[in-house]
């Protein structure tokens, strides 16, 4: 079983930055992908950013430019650096991990941009 953890939400003014970080832990496979997803209320979960384990990386157009998603493939963790947030980013970021066999998401933070 596989557990994500997330941090780094909160509360930020528009035009503001957040960091929000994620740590896989549990029975690991050697080679996985990760990424960033939100749910605003009433909207259905999307796609912010993912990476593979090769370090390909794709990011929707609604974040492109102001996001970026990083990993340190020997910390096991991946990043999600937000600058110049909108109060349209505000929404619950939720982690994933996708084997190919599995996929497996955290408990979500919360990301509130607001004035």
């Amino acid at each position: 079983q596989v557990q994500l953890a997330e941090s780094g939400g909160g509360l930020v003014q528009p035009g503001g930055s957040l960091r929000l970080s994620c740590v896989p832990s549990g029975r690991l496979f050697s080679y996985y992908n990760m990424g960033w997803y939100r749910q605003a209320p009433g909207e259905e979960r999307e796609l912010v950013a993912t990476i593979t384990g090769g370090g390909s990386i794709n990011y929707s157009d609604s974040v492109k430019g102001r996001f970026t998603i990083s990993r340190d493939m020997a910390k096991n963790m991946v990043y999600l650096q937000m600058n110049s947030l909108k109060p349209e980013d505000t929404a619950v970021y939720y982690c994933n991990l996708n084997s190919g066999l599995m996929t497996y998401w955290g408990q979500g933070t919360q990301v509130t941009v607001s004035s």
